[in-house]
Parts: structure tokens; sequence; C-alpha cells
């Protein structure tokens, strides 16, 4: 009995490999339902850039007039404080975390922004 099951094992096996070579897969074609759910993925990306690039031209506005008085440019507490605001607002699908890291993101982008745009004072 050992012997037939043995020898079944290899005909199912050679079977099984003798059909998967001889099937093949159409290319997959483009599903309209996907297609209008990428737009919309890519309309969004589309107004969270420019979202992003108008909050850099405050970010840059606020650091001019850090500077123009005297004030400090790097404030951690105020950083802190708009984390745990923004944390406290996530909602499903997002959780604290995944706001956090985004928005501690933007943050620093931000920053490296502001830092290369601030030209030395004229002589």
């Amino acid at each position: 009995m050992p012997d037939r099951r043995a020898e079944l094992r290899r005909l199912v096996s050679s079977a099984l490999t003798s059909v998967r070579s001889n099937v093949t897969v159409p290319p997959v074609k483009s599903v309209p339902e996907l297609e209008e759910l990428r737009k919309s993925i890519d309309d969004l990306d589309g107004r969270i850039l420019d979202l992003v690039a108008e909050r850099v031209r405050v970010v840059l506005q606020v650091g001019q007039y850090k500077r123009r008085n005297n004030l400090v440019v790097y404030d951690p507490e105020r950083e802190r404080a708009v984390l745990e605001r923004l944390c406290s607002r996530a909602e499903h699908p997002l959780d604290a975390e995944t706001v956090r890291r985004i928005f501690e993101r933007l943050i620093d982008e931000s920053r490296r922004i502001e830092q290369h745009s601030i030209a030395p004072p004229p002589p």
C-alpha cells in the first residue's frame, strides 16, 4: 500500500506540473473602478501638495517675523502642542501615532526649508 500512495502522489504531482506549465495567465486589464479610485488619489495628492506648499509659505512668514522681532525661531513647546492637538484629532483609519509621524516629518521639512531660505544679512 505505501508504494501505491507514493505512486499516486508522484502521478498527482506530475499532473499538476503539466497543468501549471500549460496554463497562461491573461494580462491584467485596467479596471475602470480601480482607475477611478486611483484618479481620486491623484486628485487628493494634488490638493495635499497645494496645502503643504501654502503651509510652508506661512512657516516662512512666521520665521521672518520672528527674526525681525528677535524671537527664537525654534519653539519646542509650540511643536509639542501642535503635535498633541493634531494627534487628538486622529480619526479612523488614522491613529495618533500615524498623525504624529506625518506631522513630525512635515514640521522637520518645513524647518529645513526655512533654514535654507535664510539669506545672510546684507553688509
